[in-house]
C-alpha cells in the first residue's frame, strides 16, 4: 500500500515551466536612454522656468512731490520684494516738507529734489504690448513716449539720461510701460493723498532682431492740485 502511494508520488506529473522570453539587451538600453532623455528635458525646462522667475532689479524709481503749497508729506512704499537702496534713508517711510517747486526738506534740514529707491522683485511683467524700437531711435522714441505718459521735460531728461546709455547701442529695444503689474507690486501710500498720481515704469530688453508686438496705447491724467510723479524701470534679462 505504501509502495503504491510512493509510485503515485514518484510518477506524478510536474507542472511544466513556461519559457518567458527575455528582452534583448539592445531594447533595454534604448529604454534606459529614453528615460534619461526625458529626465534631461524635464531638468532643462525646470531651469528655464526658474530663470524666468528670477528677481528683477527695479532701477532708480524716483518720486517727485509737487504740492500746491508747502506741507508735510509722508510717503510709504509697500514693495513685493526687497528694498536694496534708498535715499534719503527709508525708515518706516519718508517724512519730508515738500515745496510747490518740488524741493523736499527732511527733519534734519537736508534738502532733496526727489525720493529715490531701488529694489529686487520677482513680479512677472506683462510684455504682450509695447514697442520694438531701433537702438538709434531710442532717444526720440522716449522723448515722445514720456511726454504722452505725463512727464515734464526735466523729468523726461533725467529718465533718458539714466537709460539711454544702456539702450542706444542695441540693434533693437523691446519696450513696454507697465501698469497694474508694477503698481500692485510696489504700492504707494501718500499722506496727504495726491490729487494727481503719475507712475511711469519701463520694462525692456535688447534684441538683435525686430520683434512684432501689439502697440501699446500711452496716456496720462492731466496734472492738477497736489501732484506726485514717479519713474523707474527694469531691464528684463
Amino acid at each position: 500500500m505504501e509502495e503504491e502511494k510512493r509510485n503515485i508520488v514518484d510518477t506524478g506529473v510536474e507542472p511544466e515551466e513556461t519559457d518567458v522570453p527575455k528582452p534583448p539587451k539592445k531594447t533595454l538600453l534604448r529604454v534606459v536612454l529614453v528615460i534619461l532623455g526625458i529626465i534631461v528635458i524635464a531638468v532643462a525646462v525646470l531651469l528655464i522656468y526658474i530663470h524666468s522667475q528670477k528677481n528683477h532689479k527695479l532701477e532708480k524709481p524716483v518720486i517727485y512731490l509737487y504740492p500746491e503749497q508747502a506741507c508735510e508729506v509722508t510717503v510709504l512704499l509697500d514693495l513685493n520684494g526687497i528694498l536694496t537702496t534708498t535715499y534719503p534713508k527709508y525708515e518706516n517711510g519718508w517724512r519730508v516738507t515738500a515745496e510747490p517747486d518740488g524741493t523736499l526738506t527732511d527733519a534734519a534740514g537736508k534738502q532733496y529734489y526727489c525720493l529715490y529707491w531701488g529694489g529686487d522683485s520677482d513680479v512677472r511683467y506683462d510684455m504682450s504690448e509695447g514697442f520694438c524700437v531701433k537702438g538709434s531711435d531710442t532717444a526720440t522714441f522716449l522723448e515722445d513716449a514720456l511726454a504722452k505718459l505725463g512727464l515734464t521735460e526735466r523729468e523726461a531728461n533725467e529718465f533718458i539720461i539714466y537709460w539711454l546709455p544702456r539702450m542706444e547701442g542695441n540693434t533693437y529695444n523691446v519696450i513696454s510701460f507697465q501698469s497694474e503689474a508694477y503698481t500692485e507690486s510696489a504700492k504707494l501710500r501718500i499722506d496727504p493723498e495726491p490729487d494727481t498720481l503719475i507712475r511711469v515704469f519701463m520694462t525692456w530688453y535688447g534684441s538683435e532682431k525686430a520683434v512684432e508686438m501689439k502697440e501699446q496705447t500711452l496716456s496720462a491724467p492731466e496734472r492738477s492740485g497736489f501732484t506726485v510723479v514717479e519713474w523707474g524701470g527694469s531691464e528684463i534679462r
